[in-house]
């Protein structure tokens, strides 16, 4: 007996079935993705620091930019296949963007998330995926392997 291979609708209704079971397991439901969006990206803007640099990119833009953060974080808490952006391109050449800059921005989301995620395996999970997304935005956009490089370390 041959074993059929589900087909790739199902394959991502499976997915998608998954991720919203993880997520309400969390105390996540739809509804709680532009809260997060707005309450953060609303922190950001007043941000003595962060603001500058998000409305250097973003003036006159901001409208649209907050809906793609729903669509982002909406496909990747529900895996729901909403955003199709391309987050390393998106960053690069903004000014006033450095490194540090990523650290504040996840204490911000940290901070959000004590005010307004549901319980605290939700802002584990939500902490965890920034962690993840911030640290491979700096990778990309700021690493140089010539950094590493053992002969040019001073001893």
């Amino acid at each position: 007996m041959t074993e059929q291979k589900p087909d790739r609708q199902s394959h991502f209704a499976a997915i998608r079935a998954r991720a919203e079971t993880e997520m309400h397991a969390l105390g996540i439901t739809a509804d709680f993705i532009p809260l997060l969006v707005d309450t953060f990206y609303g922190r950001v803007r007043a941000h003595p620091e962060l603001g500058p640099v998000f409305d250097g990119r973003l003036a006159g833009r901001w409208p649209e930019h907050m809906e793609k953060m729903n669509r982002f974080w909406s496909a990747v808490a529900f895996k729901d296949g909403g955003y199709g952006g391309k987050p390393v391109m998106a960053h690069q050449g903004v000014a006033g963007m450095n490194p540090p800059l990523f650290q504040t921005w996840l204490g911000l989301f940290s901070a959000t998330l004590d005010d307004i995620a549901p319980s605290p395996e939700a802002k584990a999970w939500f902490m965890a995926t920034a962690e993840r997304i911030a640290k491979s935005l700096v990778l990309s956009l700021f690493y140089n392997p010539a950094d590493d490089d053992p002969a040019l370390r001073r001893a």
